[in-house]
């Protein structure tokens, strides 16, 4: 059973930045596929970045509407994926959740990930 453990939202103003964490089990990069998704109120739960598990190359994946300001990150020392974040907007508020799939290759679909954290609350403020 994966464990993932998400940190570090909160408020901030549009414009600025924030790093996500998700520790997960030891040995998860080895075998899964990480995907950082968020969920605003109203809306359904969606990919906004994605990194395969080291095995097939770390590749990412990133929604068209965060490309160019935010990064998405594994450090398998610390069991850790991070997404950085910057060039803030209100509109990206919502919970955001670290998860981790089985696929081969990355999915967008939610269905594809099996294992997820709690969810850390982001608030933009405009």
């Amino acid at each position: 059973q994966v464990q993932l453990v998400e940190s570090g939202g909160g408020l901030v103003q549009a414009g600025g930045s924030l790093r996500l964490s998700c520790a997960a089990s030891e040995g998860t990069f080895s075998n899964y596929n990480m995907g950082w998704f968020r969920q605003a109120p109203g809306k359904e739960r969606a990919l906004v970045a994605g990194i395969g598990n080291r095995w097939r190359g770390s590749v990412t994946y990133y929604a068209d509407s965060v490309k160019g300001r935010f990064t998405i990150s594994g450090d398998d020392r610390k069991n850790t994926v991070y997404l950085q974040m910057k060039s803030l907007k209100a509109e990206d508020t919502a919970v955001y959740y670290c998860a981790a799939g089985g696929r081969p290759t990355i999915t967008t679909d939610a269905a594809d990930f099996g294992s997820w954290g709690q969810g850390t609350q982001v608030t933009v403020s405009s």
